[in-house]
């Protein structure tokens, strides 16, 4: 499968999830274009510091867009699955062309629903150290999978970290990693400021 890669630090993407994009870069409204008229898929990946891609990513068809008066588009992806990159293709566009291969095992196993509260109070004191204005009962009716998924998609962690959620081959090892982090930023930050 060939489908254009927009490289998007801190934009990670999950299947079943929305991800509201603005496109501005002239390069990318072109790769927005290209998509359009082809099968409107788009490759969602992070770059590592030295700018390398990584090699796992989401792929996520656009289901709604809007051309601005400025010339910019806004579009909603929505993730359909994850992928392994196999070779960049060689173009005449300004835009990365790559041929890539689904991987269908990732996150396939169930999660209780009971470990739910958890996550939720452990998100909440993080907004609170992190000073995010989120409301969490706007998200409590979520299934634990969908809470997992939203957590690491809006959080302000570090690049490695998101892609290291992304790349997590099971759904309660992206539980596991999730509250972890959530705990050891969130006691890093009491620490911090109790030593301030």
């Amino acid at each position: 499968m060939k489908i254009p890669i927009f490289p998007l630090n801190g934009a990670v993407m999950f299947p079943k999830t929305n991800l509201p994009l603005n496109i501005f870069e002239e390069r990318y409204i072109s790769m927005i274009d290209y998509s359009l008229s082809n099968n409107r898929f788009l490759g969602m990946v992070q770059q590592k510091p030295n700018n390398e891609l990584y090699n796992i990513g989401c792929f996520g068809k656009i289901t709604a867009f809007n051309e601005t008066t400025d010339k910019r588009y806004l579009i909603n992806l929505e993730g359909i699955n994850y992928f392994k990159i196999s070779k960049q293709l060689e173009t005449d566009f300004k835009f990365l062309i790559y041929e890539i291969e689904i991987l269908d095992s990732f996150n396939n196993n169930p999660i209780e629903n009971s470990l739910k509260n958890k996550i939720l109070d452990s998100f909440k004191k993080y907004n609170e150290v992190k000073k995010i204005n989120f409301s969490i009962k706007e998200i409590s009716d979520l299934s634990i999978i969908d809470l997992l998924k939203l957590i690491v998609m809006i959080s302000p962690f570090e690049v490695s970290v998101k892609q290291m959620f992304l790349e997590l081959k099971s759904n309660k090892e992206l539980y596991k990693n999730v509250l972890s982090t959530l705990e050891i930023e969130t006691a890093t930050k009491n620490k911090t400021t109790s030593i301030n």
